[in-house]
């Protein structure tokens, strides 16, 4: 079975996983899984910038910010929500294409540190603009949209509505990744100067690597924002970008699935393990911290480059074996070395 086929076959069948899961769980069940996939969006558009072309990005929490800002100020002032979530990605996409300048300058940690520091600008403007965010008291009653007459309040329908989000954000992905664009980001992260030296221009696609992940994350807002009913800036503090990039090393960076796998981690398994034992809740910060350590020791390209790395064990051992082999028939062949 082709890459492509396994990959086709896997989201296949999370898909049905996520269709067939409702009727098994509760309210706040149906709510922790839209959270999920929230992030899931988000880490989507950040793997695309960070696995995919191979820039640092410590930034990607303010772009979320942003999206769901924009659309909690555009239809608190009686905007349609299906205005303000083009709006929300717009306006995303352009601030990537700004913030990714800085990375036809800098690189590896340096553009990290950028990147930070214009999360944390984007933070104290959340915080300190009151007139226009709110400042520390948020924006509540943010409106959920409808979607073909049928209302989204309830947290079922408006799982389904995240699921549906995500799995068409998940093929516009899957396509531009099979595209020439796709190979071009590739070519960027694994050696920019072979990539220029190919006719691709490190500076164009280094910007549109910024300005589309930036796309996802403004959507991702968006749909948190309905999701939650209320924002102030704390979820979208340098610390919530530095959970999006270890989310994305988790899964494993450059892995299309990686996100799932990293938004599982960072999102549902610490509400798991404070349902099931909370006394260890206080150690999950900790221990996810040690883990993440050790994974970039011995797994640096996250848990989905398991398979990977049992396949290509095997096979080494394999070819090690036929080795062996082939020497020993050599030397027990008439006149061969003794």
């Amino acid at each position: 079975m082709t890459a492509d086929r396994k990959l086709l076959a896997a989201g296949a069948v999370a898909a049905a996983l996520l269709l067939a899961a409702p009727p098994f769980l509760k309210n706040y069940g149906l709510y922790l899984l839209s959270y999920w996939l929230v992030f899931v969006i988000a880490t989507m558009g950040l793997n695309l910038t960070v696995g995919y072309a191979g820039q640092k990005s410590l930034g990607h929490a303010a772009f979320f910010g942003i999206g769901a800002y924009t659309v909690a100020i555009l239809t608190k002032a009686g905007v349609s929500w299906w205005l303000g979530l083009p709006a929300a990605a717009g306006l995303c996409f352009v601030t990537g294409l700004v913030l990714g300048f800085p990375a036809l300058r800098v690189q590896t940690i340096y553009l990290a540190f950028a990147t930070l520091g214009f999360n944390t600008a984007i933070w104290l403007v959340l915080r300190n603009e009151e007139w226009l965010t709110g400042g520390t008291f948020g924006i509540n009653g943010i409106a959920r949209p409808e979607f073909l007459g049928l209302s989204l309040k309830g947290n079922l329908p408006y799982y389904y509505f995240v699921l549906g989000w995500t799995v068409l954000l998940m093929l516009l992905l899957a396509g531009l990744l099979r595209s020439p664009w796709g190979k071009a980001f590739t070519a960027l992260r694994d050696n920019p100067i072979r990539a220029e030296s190919l006719g691709i221009s490190v500076r164009n696609y280094t910007l549109l690597a910024f300005a589309i992940g930036a796309a996802y994350a403004g959507v991702a807002g968006a749909l948190f924002a309905s999701l939650v009913d209320f924002i102030e800036p704390a979820p979208f503090a340098v610390g919530a970008s530095i959970m999006m990039y270890l989310m994305v090393v988790v899964g494993g960076p450059g892995y299309f699935l990686g996100p799932l796998l990293g938004a599982a981690v960072g999102v549902v398994l610490p509400d798991w393990i404070r349902d099931v034992a909370p006394q260890l809740a206080n150690w999950y910060l900790p221990v996810f911290g040690a883990v993440v350590v050790l994974m970039m020791v011995w797994l640096p390209d996250g848990l989905l480059s398991l398979p990977d790395r049992i396949r290509a064990r095997r096979e080494s051992r394999l070819a090690s074996e036929a080795r062996a082999r082939v020497a020993a028939a050599a030397g027990a062949a008439p006149g061969g070395a003794p």
